[in-house]
């Protein structure tokens, strides 16, 4: 499966003399699903060039996810780093963990990634030729089905919440700017690490990685850049609406959404960012967006559904006012 080709990216020896693919780590976080593991690291042996390290960070498996990982120690090309953490911390606390291992290590680069997508054979290269001229980079996917995922890569930050009408196509420059982020093809630099910190663990799953794009944002200049470089292996339930598709939830997020909207309040208001007002419309758009999603892609609205954003509001507010919370700090260097 091919992707647009940029004249500047795609010459090899120019690529390896401005990124050097042995600098990048790739931070993987799994948790119950070895059968999408063993694809993704299938993947990753695939690829030319491959990086110098992969991190895998295992949130608790009960499955056999360690007997897989080691059955690729030998055969992977690169590194492996296993970090098999003694309770589900959800993708959240896998991700700081998984960044906090790849940053001690020395890493130059991290491209952080779930379970269930696989690495495109040139995916570094492709990243890699962007790497002199940005330092925060998400790459494009393809959806389970081979389409092209759009991803919301703008997000107002008054209301705090994903811009949907963000223009989906791009010019000759090859990128657009963008103010978020994406856990499943983030490529940041380990100076933007150490200036905005770990993602924080607090938020288990949802808007985690939204908010650490934002804070990369306020240090340097983010883009999304016109490369396919990952394919998602996992099929998840869709209301295609064409050019952008709504995926199907479960309860668990649906508490998350709401919940962790308290502690996006404490990093906006960190950043002089916090606007009371704009932001309860936000809140609002979300639950409504939440219920359409209940609707129109599960088709049930469940008073379990119900019952779980209604306490993912409650605790959200309350997580919003409490005057402890602290944002998480830079790293040293």
């Amino acid at each position: 499966m091919g992707a647009p080709v940029h004249a500047a990216v795609r010459r090899g020896e120019e690529v390896t003399a401005a990124f050097d693919p042995q600098s990048a780590t790739i931070v993987v976080v799994t948790y119950n699903r070895s059968h999408l593991l063993s694809r993704l690291l299938d993947s990753i042996e695939r690829m030319d060039p491959k990086p110098g390290r992969v991190v895998i960070v295992d949130n608790a498996s009960s499955d056999d996810t360690t007997e897989v990982v080691e059955s690729y120690r030998s055969r992977l090309g690169a590194e492996l780093v296993y970090r098999r953490l003694d309770e589900n911390t959800g993708g959240s606390g896998g991700f700081s963990e998984g960044v906090k291992t790849a940053y001690e290590l020395g890493s130059e680069w991290m491209w952080l990634m779930d379970d269930d997508v696989e690495v495109l054979p040139e995916g570094l290269a492709r990243m890699g030729a962007w790497a002199p001229k940005f330092k925060s980079i998400q790459g494009r996917r393809y959806d389970y089905d081979g389409s092209e995922f759009y991803w919301q890569y703008r997000v107002s930050v008054p209301l705090g919440i994903p811009i949907p009408f963000a223009p989906a196509d791009f010019d000759a420059s090859g990128y657009r700017p963008m103010n978020s982020g994406c856990f499943e093809g983030m490529f940041i630099h380990r100076s933007i690490v150490q200036q905005i910190g770990l993602p924080d663990p607090r938020f288990f799953i949802y808007w985690d990685d939204t908010i650490y794009g934002w804070l990369a944002s306020l240090k340097t200049r983010c883009v999304i850049v016109d490369e396919f470089v990952l394919q998602r292996t996992r099929e998840i339930k869709q209301w295609d609406m064409g050019i952008r598709h709504f995926n199907a939830s479960s309860d668990m997020y649906r508490y998350y959404i709401m919940r962790n909207r308290g502690i996006m309040k404490h990093y906006y208001a960190a950043h002089g960012k916090y606007r009371p007002a704009y932001f309860a419309v936000g809140t609002a758009a979300t639950f409504a967006k939440e219920l359409l999603r209940l609707a129109f892609v599960e088709r049930k609205v469940t008073r379990k559904g119900w019952t779980n954003l209604w306490r993912g509001l409650r605790d959200g507010i309350a997580l919003g006012r409490d005057k402890t919370f602290r944002v998480m700090p830079p790293l040293e260097a």
